[in-house]
This record gives C-alpha cells, sequence and structure tokens, in this order.
C-alpha cells in the first residue's frame, strides 16, 4: 500500500482528554538490502492508568501495550542526538501521548547509544533524514495501528543532530564543508572521545538528501545548524517552526550564536525560545537520582532540569496543537 501524503484527512478528528496515560510500546521497522531495521518506541494515548516501569535504568510512567486510545490522531516522530536513543526525550514523548498525540522516537541505526559504529562520519547525516521518511511511511502504512493516525498531521521533534535532521527533513540542505574538523574541541558533543580515532571530514557525497512533505511542523532543540550557513541553505523551510536554543551552549557545530544565525537565516519567523542558563544537554530528559555526576545530568549551577522540562514540554504540546490538530 503506497501512502498519499494530499489524501483527505480523516472524518473524526482529534478529542483530548487530561485523563490520557501514556501506552508504551516498542517496535521494530524492517530493514531491507540497502537499509537497516530500525528500533523504535512509540507513546500513545490510553485510558488505564500508567504504573512506573524501568527500562534501561530509567522509571518512567507508562501502561506497556495498552490499546489507543482515540481516531484520527496526530503523529509525531522524534530522532535523538549523538550518542542518543529513542529513551532520550521519554518524558517529552509522554506529555505528547497525554495530549492525544502518537508519539515515535526512533534509534539512528550504527549511531545510537547501544551502536556507535558508523556515528562519526558524514554517511549518517545523509542516513538520517531516509531513517525519518521510513518511519514515516512505516507508521502510515505498515503499522497495525495506522488506522488510528491522520496522515494530515505529522509532526517531528528532534535535539542536536536530531534538530539537524528534522530541518532537512523538512526541506533545508546542509552545507557539510561547514562542519568543524574532527574534532577541534573533544569535549565537544558529536565529537569522538579523547584517544578514539578521529574521522578525517571528506568531500560531501553527492547523494541527494532525503525531505518529506509530510511533515507538517517542527520542533527543534539545539539543532546542529552550523551546516546552515546561508538564506539559500534553508530557503525551502515552509513548515511551522518552534526554535529551542540554550543560552550556554555546548554541542559542537550548536553553538549559541549558530543557532541564532539559523533564527535569522529561516524565511519563516520562528517560534524562536533562549533558555537562559541552559547548557546544550539540558534538553535531555531529567535524570535518575542515581547519575547526577553523568556528563548528560550535568547543568550550570542553579538550573533546575526538571522544572524547565515541564515548561518545555508544555510548551511543544501547545505548538503542535496549535499547528496539527486545529482544524
Amino acid at each position: 500500500m503506497i501512502r498519499f501524503c494530499l489524501a483527505l484527512a480523516a472524518a473524526l478528528s482529534l478529542v483530548a482528554s487530561s485523563g490520557y496515560a501514556a501506552g508504551l510500546k516498542f517496535i521494530h521497522i524492517p530493514g531491507d538490502a540497502e537499509n537497516p531495521a530500525i528500533d523504535a518506541a512509540m507513546w500513545s494515548p490510553c485510558a488505564t492508568p500508567p504504573t512506573r516501569i524501568t527500562i534501561g535504568g530509567r522509571a518512567m510512567p507508562a501502561t506497556p501495550d495498552c490499546p489507543i486510545v482515540g481516531e484520527a490522531l496526530p503523529l509525531i516522530i522524534i530522532s535523538h542526538g549523538y550518542g542518543g536513543w529513542y529513551l532520550g526525550h521519554h518524558d517529552t514523548a509522554e506529555a505528547l501521548a497525554d495530549a492525544g498525540f502518537i508519539v515515535v522516537a526512533i534509534n539512528h541505526p550504527h549511531a545510537n547509544h547501544d551502536d556507535m559504529s558508523r556515528a562519526n562520519g558524514l554517511g549518517v547525516l545523509i542516513e538520517r533524514p531516509a531513517d525519518i521518511k521510513r518511519t514515516v511511511d512505516f507508521m502510515l502504512d505498515a503499522s497495525p495501528d495506522a488506522a488510528r493516525i491522520d496522515p494530515q498531521r505529522v509532526g517531528f521533534y528532534g535535539f542536536s543532530q536530531g534538530g539537524y535532521t528534522g530541518l532537512v527533513v523538512a526541506g533545508a540542505n546542509p552545507d557539510f564543508t561547514k562542519l568543524p574538523p574532527r574534532c577541534a574541541d573533544p569535549k565537544a558533543a558529536g565529537c569522538p572521545p579523547t584517544g578514539q580515532a578521529q574521522t578525517p571530514r571528506r568531500e560531501p557525497p553527492p547523494q541527494l538528501l532525503t525531505h518529506d512533505p509530510c511533515i507538517k511542523a517542527i520542533v527543534v532543540a539545539d539543532p546542529l545548524s552550523i551546516v546552515f550557513p546561508t538564506a539559500d541553505s534553508v530557503k525551502d523551510v515552509r513548515v511551522p517552526l518552534q526554535l529551542w536554543g540554550s543560552e550556554l551552549g555546548g554541542g559542537g557545530g550548536a553553538s549559541p550564536e549558530n543557532v541564532a544565525t539559523l533564527a535569522r537565516l529561516l524565511p519563516e519567523k520562528p517560534d524562536f525560545r533562549v533558555v537562559p542558563n541552559a547548557v546544550h544537554l539540558s534538553f535531555l530528559t531529567p535524570c535518575p537520582e542515581i547519575r547526577p555526576s553523568s556528563d548528560a545530568c550535568t547543568d550550570a549551577p542553579g538550573f533546575d532540569r526538571a522544572a524547565f522540562h515541564k515548561q518545555f514540554n508544555a510548551a511543544v504540546v501547545a505548538f503542535f496543537r496549535q499547528h496539527l490538530t486545529q482544524q
């Protein structure tokens, strides 16, 4: 079955309820001769109260394998950053599912927390947008839950390299020659650990990047944006866009200056928000108390990540409600 993005929207509209709880299940998107399989987590509206479950050392509220509540629901795809995984933004996914969205967060193949075998080459920057399109195709066509989704209301959230991914999916065309050497600052996010062999930067491969007109609205947080240096590189990004930046930065190619430049270059004015005293990794889900010393859990003095995420998640939900659920 071939999906048609221009098909008529389903007649039934989203009925959101604060009583929803996030259902959670894990899905497998099959690969083929040219593309590896993609593992993903899916959150959805659920009528059953959640329990606390623990996955990969993270406790979260969820109802495993809960039947989906609702019809013609909007879909959000989540893309993690360098070295991330599909649970790295689970609190945002839960908030969206509680608000009536189906949410699918993927592990980018060979470039995630469990498998970094191809994470440091240019190839992953080519493949990431294609991973998103493959995920959207699967959810709208082959997924057992496809009939629950409104194909006219598909959105995207991405962080760091995931933010770059969303911009490309929405129409941006990066200039990879602007990437810094790998890596002038080995502590910057997206660079190999100190002592690990560094992949030299090569000329950009000739393949065309993947864009997907089915994505109707995007939210990006501290995106890898140094590769979008001109208005021409982002001239085709016309979907509603909420852009978040950290005041203190810390992400390679996603400095506060890079993100601010992107905001000025976009052809349509984004909903641009800079988070005071936040560092790059402050956009990751709040950490469990047993891991406060992890780099991914370290914020600037005085920054309350849990409090910020409550505000952040509410703003993301409101943005997608405005642009994906109004008739």
